[in-house]
């Protein structure tokens, strides 16, 4: 994909300055929003110096936030051309759905095998926090609202180290949802496959749940490559 410059005359309009209070995860955030609004798409360059002056903060306090967005991988640094909002063609779509598949099902054992019910208040907790706000019309509640129901799936299973992998894979996420809503916005498609992900987890038969993630995160990866205008990869035989 050819890169692009930001757009001076766009990008305040779907940015805001950033508050006094941790500077740093606010302009985090104020990124990570671009992205899911498109403002700001993959491939895209940044530089310290717009950034620093559409946010209203330091360059500092810009590289530092830039550089944990490296780390994490929503954006990548490329010798002599700086830094820019990563890609993700069809092989690293399918790999991040492998990926996800395998973890997803590390913490849904987890979760089945607590007879004490708490991680499953938890499955429930988050299932109706997200329920209420699924259908919001602001693109950036929707998306926050399904980032934070796949954590909070982890997090029942309370399972440190997954958590400690969140960030990563919350960054890759962020960039696949955001191509995902640009390409099919559609919240009672969404709805559909969560509840059905919920309902299946509730039964607390692992296959019926691989199953279940399986059409949620296989499938829709699988349908939205060639809405991006890719080719699933096949596998070797």
């Amino acid at each position: 994909m050819a890169e692009t410059n930001m757009s001076a005359a766009a990008l305040p309009l779907r940015m805001s300055p950033v508050a006094s209070v941790s500077r740093r995860d606010g302009v985090v955030n104020e990124i990570r929003r671009a992205v899911v609004l498109g403002t700001i798409k993959p491939g895209e360059k940044l530089t310290e110096v717009q950034l620093s002056e559409w946010l209203n903060v330091s360059r500092p306090t810009v590289r530092e936030a830039l550089n944990q967005m490296a780390q994490e991988g929503l954006l990548v640094q490329e010798p002599y051309r700086g830094l820019r909002v990563a890609t993700l063609d069809a092989v690293a779509i399918m790999d991040l759905a492998n990926t996800r598949m395998a973890l997803d099902m590390l913490a849904a054992t987890a979760i089945v095998e607590d007879d004490s019910g708490r991680r499953m208040k938890m499955v429930e907790d988050s299932w109706a926090d997200y329920s209420r706000v699924e259908m919001d019309p602001d693109p950036v509640t929707r998306h926050e609202s399904h980032v934070a129901f796949h954590r909070s799936l982890w997090a029942a299973s309370e399972n440190a180290l997954l958590l400690r992998l969140w960030p990563v894979t919350e960054a890759h996420l962020t960039i696949i949802l955001a191509q995902d809503q640009a390409a099919r916005a559609d919240p009672v498609r969404a709805h559909r496959v969560h509840e059905k992900l919920v309902q299946a987890i509730r039964t607390k038969d692992l296959e019926v749940i691989r199953k279940a993630f399986s059409e949620h995160t296989m499938r829709s990866a699988e349908e939205l490559i060639p809405l991006l205008g890719s080719a699933i990869p096949q596998k070797e035989s």
